[in-house]
């Protein structure tokens, strides 16, 4: 069991390179046979993420909501026919975690006998996420409406942790429960950094001399865990899920 969950740790690391590789070496074709462009522009971004994580044995969880916000760089190189190719990092602050679905064996909530509402759990996690896009666009490159397709590696450091329940987590009851993993309410994040796959796809509009406008929607699939995954570690998997909605300002410096 800990030679399969160190080979598919291996198996991540080798998938981020790949992806990387590709990256690379696609918006370097491009720039033998395209237009070249050295348009410049930083802002602002802002949004909304719903994020989960992936537990292995599995803990229902409904979506837990959180904000982020940070800073965008993007940087367009060439325009090959239709296609303007762009490189675009961010460097965001980013509130994510899960939020369990506790129901009892008919499927219902569990009710606190102390209070008589539904008991409740969640974990908050605090990151510095870090993407990284190759962004690729159709459209109107000075004044107008493009639409947006963009994929690359996303990196996150570990900030700080909180959890809201209203419950005693010593004294769980646990027959009054359909799911009995508790295991994770004492755990605290143990590996600091993540990475992983995220891509999305969305529509940015551009007013010369005032700067670009971008709505997106965006998706993060974690190829690490928050936890240790060997043999002897209680979970499998706990890799982590957003699903993110997001604004953008930028304004050029270079164009």
């Amino acid at each position: 069991m800990t030679s399969v969950r160190r080979g598919n740790s291996k198996q991540s690391v080798k998938t981020i390179s790949v992806i990387m590789a590709f990256l690379l070496v696609s918006l370097s074709s491009f720039s033998q046979i395209g237009e070249h462009r050295n348009d410049l522009s930083i802002g602002v971004n802002g949004g909304y993420i719903l994020s989960n994580v992936g537990f292995t044995p599995k803990v229902p969880q409904n979506f837990h909501g959180g904000m982020t916000m940070g800073v965008s760089v993007k940087y367009v190189c060439e325009k090959y026919f239709t296609t303007i190719c762009s490189l675009l990092g961010e460097i965001n602050y980013a509130s994510i975690g899960w939020k369990e679905d506790i129901k009892n064996a008919q499927e219902q909530p569990v009710i606190n006998t102390a209070t008589g509402v539904a008991e409740k759990y969640s974990r908050t996690i605090n990151y510095i996420q870090m993407p990284l896009f190759a962004h690729l666009a159709w459209g109107k490159e000075e004044r107008g409406m493009q639409f947006f397709v963009q994929a690359g590696p996303q990196f996150g450091l570990y900030l700080n942790e909180s959890s809201d329940s209203n419950f005693d987590i010593e004294k769980i009851n646990i027959d009054d429960r359909s799911n009995t993993i508790v295991k994770q309410y004492s755990m605290k994040v143990e590996r600091k950094f993540d990475y992983g796959i995220a891509a999305g796809a969305g529509v940015e509009y551009s007013v010369p001399k005032v700067g670009h406008f971008l709505l997106e929607a965006r998706y993060y699939y974690g190829l690490g865990n928050i936890y240790h995954d060997s043999k002897r570690d209680y979970f499998g998997k706990s890799n982590i899920g957003n699903i993110v909605m997001k604004m953008t300002y930028l304004f050029d410096i270079l164009h």
